[in-house]
């Protein structure tokens, strides 16, 4: 007998819908959707999710990992397989759906380099009772908008451009501008950033020099 005659090749079998599952299960669900009894057909399906999930243990992390389960199994079953699911059967039309589009936030700050942050910052502050917390809070982020902007433009900076743009971002509802209180030196605003720079690269020169020690030492 020929036995070349027999022999299955893969360009000549159905496309897995589902590759990752492989082509047992894919064959295990189209007898599925063969059987005529409907309650031998719910027995199946259900011994058929049992397999998936052994063959996908990640997805007991899933939050809801079953309800994904039977989604692919109907999907697999191009949607033929009719049986009672726990869950809302899933249909063509629903997974071809297009999702709404997402809302991102269009926010388009006049000054890029205080970040979005600052102003939700700034509306925490002017939702705030008047008091010492609330001064505080002021001149935290005054702080930071001015840290913010010596990283921009590496330069310094003059505390009455701080407190004018601050008044511009609350809506003249915070103003420093009379303030006979300085904000922090701009020296000290950069000297942490400074500080892990340097230990950044005093640690690569430290270990580039144990490197060439080591590379100098005879081994016997």
């Amino acid at each position: 007998m020929d036995t070349n005659n027999y022999l299955e090749y893969n360009t000549e079998r159905e496309q897995l819908i589902i590759p990752e599952y492989g082509r047992h299960l894919q064959k295990m669900i189209d007898q599925a959707v063969a059987i005529e009894d409907r309650e031998e057909r719910n027995k199946v399906a259900k011994a058929i999710i049992a397999v998936m999930g052994n063959l996908q243990p990640h997805l007991r992390d899933v939050p809801d990992f079953q309800h994904k389960l039977w989604d692919q199994l109907f999907i697999i079953s191009d949607f033929k397989l009719d049986v009672e699911a726990p869950y809302p059967i899933l249909t063509k039309e629903k997974l071809e759906e297009r999702p709404e589009p997402l809302e991102y936030p269009q926010n388009f700050p006049k000054y890029r380099y205080y970040g979005n942050n600052i102003k939700r910052m700034i509306d925490v502050a002017n939702s705030w009772e008047e008091g010492d917390l609330k001064n505080a809070l002021i001149y935290t982020i005054a702080n930071h908008m001015k840290k913010c902007y010596l990283n921009w433009n590496k330069d310094t900076v003059d505390d009455m451009a701080i407190f004018n743009h601050l008044l511009e971002l609350s809506g003249g509802k915070i103003d420093l501008t009379q303030s006979t209180e300085d904000l922090s030196n701009a020296t000290d605003l950069m000297r942490g950033k400074k500080k892990n720079y340097r230990n950044n690269n005093n640690s690569g020169k430290k270990n580039y020099r144990n490197n060439n020690n080591n590379r100098s030492k005879k081994r016997f």
